[in-house]
């Protein structure tokens, strides 16, 4: 079986699933979507009103945003995969609850060894913690952090800046880090992969 015949797999136990809660109140489930070998992965926290509408990721006013930024730093979403920790929308657009994302997390560990990134950028602090629970995205966005070989880049989510403004600007800049930080990709080492003392996490890596 090859990575697409693998993901439609994932995706069709995805839209079955009732692992939790989640799946009473929703319309679609929202696996992901993009190119199945892509060399960047979005990882964002849970569909919304119209992700749960559509079946799709980021396609309401967050969405549009991310589009946007996208596009400022010269990348096409047709060339990204984009999924999120929790693959259904929490009533109210709530924050995910402990059982919810651990009842998603295989899915996304899943996703992320058939597509095999060579870059994860996570959007908001659910999907940083799935990745670096005892970090605080207001430590860490923008950075590039070394996780087992794997490059990933913490931001916040697009979503924060509709809500609050003073954020915009923020996630701007840290989206044009972007191109520099992948040029520079190189630098990180698997030797890089120490461990923060009294943490257990990745050391985080300066690129320059």
């Amino acid at each position: 079986m090859g990575p697409e015949e693998d993901l439609v797999k994932v995706f069709q136990e995805i839209s079955q699933c009732k692992n939790c809660a989640l799946y009473h109140s929703r319309k679609y489930a929202v696996p992901g979507e993009g190119p199945t070998q892509a060399a960047i992965m979005f990882v964002g926290e849970g569909p919304g009103f119209h992700e749960n509408e559509q079946g799709r990721p980021f396609v309401g006013a967050a969405g549009k945003f991310l589009d946007d930024l996208l596009a400022m730093v010269k990348m096409k979403r047709a060339e990204v995969y984009i999924t999120n920790v929790v693959k259904c929308r929490p009533p109210g657009n709530r924050d995910p609850q402990p059982d919810e994302l651990t009842s998603c997390s295989g899915y996304l560990e899943r996703q992320i060894r058939i597509i095999n990134p060579e870059i994860i950028i996570t959007l908001g602090r659910y999907s940083l913690a799935h990745f670096l629970p005892r970090s605080k995205i207001s430590d860490v966005h923008g950075q590039a952090i070394n996780i087992k070989g794997r490059l990933m880049i913490a931001m916040y989510h697009p979503a924060a800046a509709l809500h609050q403004q003073s954020l915009r600007t923020t996630i701007e800049q840290d989206f044009l880090r972007i191109p520099e930080i992948i040029a520079h990709a190189s630098r990180i080492s698997p030797e890089a992969e120490t461990e923060l003392k009294d943490k257990g996490e990745p050391k985080q890596l300066s690129l320059f």
